[in-house]
């Protein structure tokens, strides 16, 4: 039996100025195994596609009027057996967090740019490098949905505030 689409509506959100990214993964974490979620945005939301994917999810998309779209994310096959690769990844991430880093390829300043951009510039960057290369952001925030997304993906990171209140990033490609 196929389960009914878990729905959310994140163009008011968007049509006060928000930012939906936090609304889109509470509700990813809130899918029944197998559920798909039906997505409506003011755009066609391109950076949820590769955030969703590497999550077991493929998108289809449609604009269903005003320039308005909706998007249904359904799990793939490959969704399950997620529980040991991230348990893993967090103890690489422990054994590895003392080791010296090379010095960043890739330095981006993303602090001028409305979300998700930075977070989608950032990761972009990332997928560039070769394992164990560095890239540094400067973002301007805590890149709080960020840590979670390079996680899932394998990669180590380590950052802090500069003294403009900047967040400087380090991302070593795992």
């Amino acid at each position: 039996m196929t389960q009914p689409h878990y729905e959310l509506d994140v163009r008011p959100i968007l049509r006060e100025g928000g930012e939906p990214f936090l609304a889109v993964m509470q509700a990813v974490d809130a899918l029944a195994p197998g559920q798909s979620l039906r997505l409506l945005a003011t755009f066609k939301p391109i950076p949820l596609f590769h955030v969703l994917g590497s999550r077991g999810f493929e998108p289809t998309a449609r604009e269903i009027g005003n320039g308005d779209w909706e998007v249904i994310f359904t799990p793939t096959d490959s969704q399950s057996g997620g529980e040991a690769s991230q348990a893993e990844s967090a103890n690489n991430r422990v054994d590895k967090a003392d080791e010296a880093w090379p010095e960043p390829v890739i330095e981006l300043n993303n602090c001028d740019l409305d979300p998700p951009e930075p977070m989608v510039r950032t990761l972009e960057g990332v997928e560039t490098l070769s394992p164990g290369q560095t890239l540094a952001a400067l973002l301007p925030r805590e890149p709080l949905f960020l840590f979670k997304e390079l996680e899932s993906r394998g990669h180590l990171w380590r950052g802090s505030f500069d003294p403009e209140g900047h967040y400087r990033i380090v991302i070593r490609r795992g």
